[in-house]
């Protein structure tokens, strides 16, 4: 079974094929820097963080951008507060996301486009839009005029006469009178004195937040690309004014595939502003552990709502226990079994178990990404793995043969890594740091990662391992190390 995938675009699942084979461009939509982000945007980055690691276990090579949102009113509003400047409040909350981000074992993207970093592409895209006649100038701001863009609507399937007039914009204040359409939204918006401003052929001011995504793109990855996601709040208005404004232009799709990921509810409730029910990632890590979190989120489908509970993230918790006995399991008792983790694993030397686990785990994820079907998959070698642990604490051996033992351990180490799932082994207090078990299961995962074709992962384990003074040297036949 080839890898599908459920466009929004075209409304039903469609075969994976990307523009150009064996390579994916993808696009995410980050946070706005006015605030640390909150669950609905952690299960947006956690979600396709899934999706890019699963296409790189499949062999594509991904370019994964996420841009940040550093010029809004969102922000300006909040630096007016705090007695301070916009640049300040953005470069706080980016700096937190990364903090927040990094416990949740997101990858770092391969790049993080910045809207005060593309102004030169947001204004030519602008100009380009005018020159075309699809974006008019009206006292210092710039509009798009939707109805000269006959394709507008199609993601998200609403017919312009169905919707609310002045739906399609991010700005305050009333601009009725300088739109020639209730239904243009700005490209472009004078500043307001005081207010901070960069210089523009329509005079001193800043763009539209809708406009600085369609510049980054085009920017960072190419007029066309394969993937564009985020969360469902933003198939309208935003991706829906990105396709109107870079398509009009360039006259290709922005984006082959459309993925958006369901909404996220509070004990049963949207999640949003005006219930005040807004609950931080960054208040919830100290309360969960990340891992058991990132557990909670994928243990439902990417598309549909997912409800947070103290109970189900209590339950995410204890089922993450048993994943991480299991995920430990080679630094407990790999020395003890003599498995030589040297080795890096061959295909051919799998058990059967093993072969049918990545065999079910890779049939569940072509089928859009099931992460639900995949963590069964993860919980049936973990429980296997488990019970040879109490095995071999109680008896002293295992019933299973240590070679298929260790496969079917390796098996679950890399199948948890494509899904981000990662258990560190405990830090020695010794003054020598890491225990030899400890460096050797790093040096496993560290193996898995770069079989999956992981190198983000692998090079992370290497600079880990050699921020605790342990030299890697990778030769034919396996990985030797020693203490620096």
């Amino acid at each position: 079974m080839a890898l599908v995938i459920y466009n929004t675009l075209t409304r039903r699942k469609e075969p994976f094929e990307p523009i150009e084979p064996g390579k994916v461009r993808m696009y995410v939509c980050g946070i706005t820097a006015y605030n640390y982000f909150h669950i609905g945007n952690a299960r947006v980055f956690i979600v396709f963080d899934v999706v890019r690691r699963y296409l790189m276990w499949l062999g594509y090579q991904v370019r994964y951008v996420q841009n940040f949102t550093d010029i809004d009113d969102k922000i300006l509003s909040r630096a007016v507060r705090e007695g301070t400047t916009m640049a300040a409040i953005a470069e706080r909350f980016i700096a937190a996301y990364f903090e927040d981000s990094d416990r949740l074992n997101i990858l770092r993207a391969d790049a993080y486009p910045r809207a005060t970093h593309t102004l030169d592409g947001i204004k030519r895209l602008i100009h380009e839009l005018e020159q075309k006649g699809f974006a008019y100038p009206a006292n210092g701001d710039v509009y798009y005029a939707v109805r000269q863009f006959d394709k507008y609507g199609k993601l998200s399937g609403r017919k312009l006469e169905e919707m609310q007039a002045g739906a399609s914009g991010r700005v305050e204040g009333d601009e009725s009178d300088k739109k020639k359409d209730p239904f243009d939204f700005a490209l472009w918006k004078a500043a307001k004195p005081g207010e901070p401003a960069w210089e523009s052929p329509w005079g001193a001011g800043r763009p539209g937040w809708h406009i600085e995504c369609s510049a980054m793109v085009r920017q960072e990855l190419g007029e066309s690309i394969d993937i564009h996601a985020g969360g469902m709040d933003l198939q309208f208005p935003h991706h829906e004014n990105e396709i109107a404004q870079s398509e009009a232009v360039t006259g290709k799709p922005l984006a082959r595939y459309w993925l958006h990921n369901g909404f996220v509810n509070m004990d049963g409730e949207k999640m949003s502003k005006s219930l005040g029910n807004i609950f931080l990632t960054r208040d919830l890590l100290q309360q969960y552990d990340p891992m058991a979190v990132r557990l909670f989120i994928l243990q439902a489908h990417y598309r549909k709502p997912i409800d947070f509970t103290t109970e189900g993230l209590q339950a995410a918790v204890n089922g993450w226990q048993t994943l991480k006995e299991a995920l430990l399991f080679g630094a407990e008792f790999g020395t003890q079994l003599g498995w030589d983790t040297e080795r890096p694993r061959q295909g051919e030397a799998l058990d059967l178990q093993a072969t049918e686990a990545i065999a079910q785990f890779r049939t569940v994820m072509d089928d859009d990404f099931n992460t639900s079907a995949a963590l069964a998959v993860l919980f049936d070698l973990a429980k296997d793995v488990n019970r040879e642990r109490n095995l071999l604490v109680h008896t002293g051996k295992p019933e299973t043969a240590p070679e298929a033992l260790q496969s079917q351990w390796q098996t679950l180490i890399e199948l948890a890594q494509c899904l981000g799932l990662e258990a560190q082994p405990e830090v020695s207090t010794l003054a020598d740091g890491l225990s030899d078990a400890a460096i050797d299961a790093l040096i496993e995962q560290r193996q898995a990662a770069r079989k999956a074709k992981n190198f983000v992962e692998a090079d992370r384990i290497r600079h880990e391992l050699q921020a605790q003074g342990i030299v890697l040297i990778d030769q034919a036949g396996g990985t030797r190390w020693h203490r620096a």
